[in-house]
């Protein structure tokens, strides 16, 4: 199974989608900035060098004195014409009293009948300290900038998406019991206002269907009462009759445990369908070792065998107090039901557990579908199958975890209660 993608806020997305695009850009801008503007400053003094040379030709040329200005100026005669040479080079500045880099481009050329050899050099550190200037300053700039398009960025991303999670904080509120109409913020938006306009159409259907829903099984489960009562009536008349032979008799208290089970499966759908659609709403501390010394006083009396319940101290849980006695009930019903002959039932309440344990023959077939609705393993018990499905019902309400396993002979059913 693969493991669920890691969430992040929107916002917190979006601002760290600008941050890391703005990042490369700054870092390719940058870089981009150095080359250019080291190409440019080269460029510069190459053209500086050349233009420095020409006019110590048109110097020579005019047979004026021979400019010279080592190390940045060397004129030299020479027997024959060279190639011209342009590369860096480091040589001994004496203003300096050090070794600094330099430029330099050597030219040859004939003036005047002689050969001469022009060497004019330019020093590179001052415009690496240029290149380094403007760089920096760029970077200052850029970052100051940066700064500011991000929080004007987050900001006004605030500003644009408030309607949306102040529309979404509404939704999480949203009730299908409530009268309350939702109440949606509006937006100039086109998007979010049509989003709005969705949200409260479906909102307002949800509800509407709700209650017809709610109304037809209230009404279903009231009108099934009264003519399941009229033939449980009836047919308590006629089985106390003076005129009934012994098929008639068992065909009639077959039909009057069919009612019972008519009357339990209609009673338990009940109850589902109104946790399902949160009518248990009185929620009270409820001490589970009382009621389940309560349960287990009435199972006594049907169940032969022994029932131990251990507990070494109080569990108070905050929950609908007919709800923690269905749930008692139907673990204990059901360790009843599937229980061997003969042998005891233990129940242990810890601080964060409820434990059921019985024997058994063998383990659950199908364990994943214990919990679902009419499963049964078997027709030799009598059941409505709904059980198990309205302890989960219930745990699902209160956030409690089900769990059933066999070992040893015995079926284990836990509920893991909160921490306390």
């Amino acid at each position: 199974m693969a493991e669920p993608t890691k969430k992040i806020k929107l916002l917190r997305k979006t601002s760290k989608t600008f941050l890391w695009i703005s990042l490369v850009l700054m870092a390719f801008s940058t870089i981009g900035l150095y080359f250019y503007v080291r190409n440019l400053l080269q460029s510069e003094v190459e053209e500086e060098l050349r233009s420095t040379e020409a006019r110590i030709e048109r110097s020579i040329s005019g047979n004026n004195p021979i400019y010279q200005l080592p190390p940045m100026v060397e004129v030299e005669t020479v027997s024959n014409l060279g190639a011209e040479h342009l590369k860096d080079t480091l040589i001994f500045d004496p203003s300096q009293n050090e070794i600094e880099e330099f430029r330099e481009l050597i030219t040859f050329s004939k003036i005047n009948d002689q050969n001469y050899r022009i060497t004019v050099r330019a020093l590179i550190v001052e415009s690496e300290d240029i290149l380094i200037a403007v760089v920096i300053s760029y970077l200052i700039v850029i970052l100051f900038v940066f700064i500011f398009l991000f929080y004007l960025n987050k900001s006004r991303t605030e500003k644009l998406w408030n309607p949306f999670f102040k529309n979404l904080e509404q939704m999480k509120l949203f009730s299908l019991t409530s009268e309350t109409p939702i109440s949606l913020m509006d937006s100039d938006i086109l998007e979010f206002s049509e989003l709005n306009t969705e949200i409260t159409m479906l909102t307002d259907k949800v509800r509407a269907d709700y209650k017809n829903l709610k109304q037809f099984t209230e009404d279903v489960s009231h009108e099934l009462q009264t003519p399941l009562a009229i033939i449980q009536a009836k047919v308590d008349t006629l089985i106390n009759g003076e005129e009934l032979n012994n098929l008639q008799f068992e065909q009639l208290s077959s039909i009057q445990n069919d009612i019972q089970r008519l009357k339990q499966l209609n009673k338990k759908l009940g109850l589902i369908s109104k946790i399902e659609n949160d009518q248990f709403t009185n929620i009270s501390p409820c001490n589970l070792n009382h009621i389940l010394k309560d349960r287990i006083d009435n199972l006594s009396e049907l169940y032969p065998s022994e029932i131990l319940f251990e507990s070494n101290e109080d569990v108070v849980l905050l929950m609908d107090a007919h709800l923690a006695e269905v749930l008692c009930d139907n673990l204990l019903s059901n360790a009843v039901k599937y229980s061997l002959p003969n042998t005891p039932i233990v129940i242990i309440l810890e601080k964060n557990s409820l434990s059921v344990r019985n024997k058994g023959i063998r383990t659950i077939l199908k364990p994943n579908q214990l919990f679902q609705r009419f499963y049964k393993e078997s027709d030799e018990v009598k059941s409505t199958g709904l059980g198990l499905a309205i302890v989960k019902k219930i745990c699902d309400l209160y956030g409690f975890q089900p769990s059933y396993w066999y070992t040893n002979n015995e079926h284990h059913f836990t509920i893991s209660l909160p921490k306390q």
